[in-house]
């Protein structure tokens, strides 16, 4: 299947599956998060939703997260060489309604692109069911549904 054809079917997908779709948030890989950190804080006013020792730093512009890797950490390690040598965008992810895994999955199948199983994951809006797929280049993307729960002190 040319790049084309993979594009075009995944629009028929997102026209016909889901009545809103939209950024849900965005993962880099950085070599440096404090300082990564203080330029989205300084730009534009992120604030920091949390940090997880696993070297996972998430900051808040809006309803979009913006997740920060350090390259030298348990996360970061899994995605190879920092990015002179590797890629910077671990992967993006798309906001969608309805999230029915069955009709996603269907329809993956029959344009023989794989999915994930459903996970339960954060993402900016709070935990909900997520599926990850490849684009033909490989470039990881997330398709996530409607939160069914905040992180815990959230209103």
């Amino acid at each position: 299947m040319s790049t084309e054809q993979w594009a075009q079917n995944l629009k028929r997908i997102f026209e016909s599956m889901f009545q809103k779709a939209w950024l849900d948030h965005v993962v880099l890989r950085v070599k440096d998060v404090n300082r990564i950190s203080e330029f989205y804080q300084d730009v534009f006013d992120a604030s920091v939703e949390r940090e997880l020792d696993i070297g996972l730093h998430q900051l808040r512009v809006g309803s979009v997260l913006i997740d920060l890797v350090a390259l030298d950490s348990e996360l970061g390690k899994k995605g190879g060489l920092a990015p002179s040598g590797g890629k910077n965008l671990d992967h993006f992810c798309i906001r969608v309604e309805p999230f029915d895994y069955s009709t996603i999955k269907n329809r993956l199948d029959k344009l023989g692109v794989t999915c994930s199983d459903v996970r339960e994951l954060y993402g900016a809006d709070g935990y909900g069911p997520s599926v990850y797929l490849h684009d033909p280049e490989g470039n990881m993307i997330e398709i996530k549904g409607t939160p069914v729960r905040k992180l815990e002190g959230q209103d």
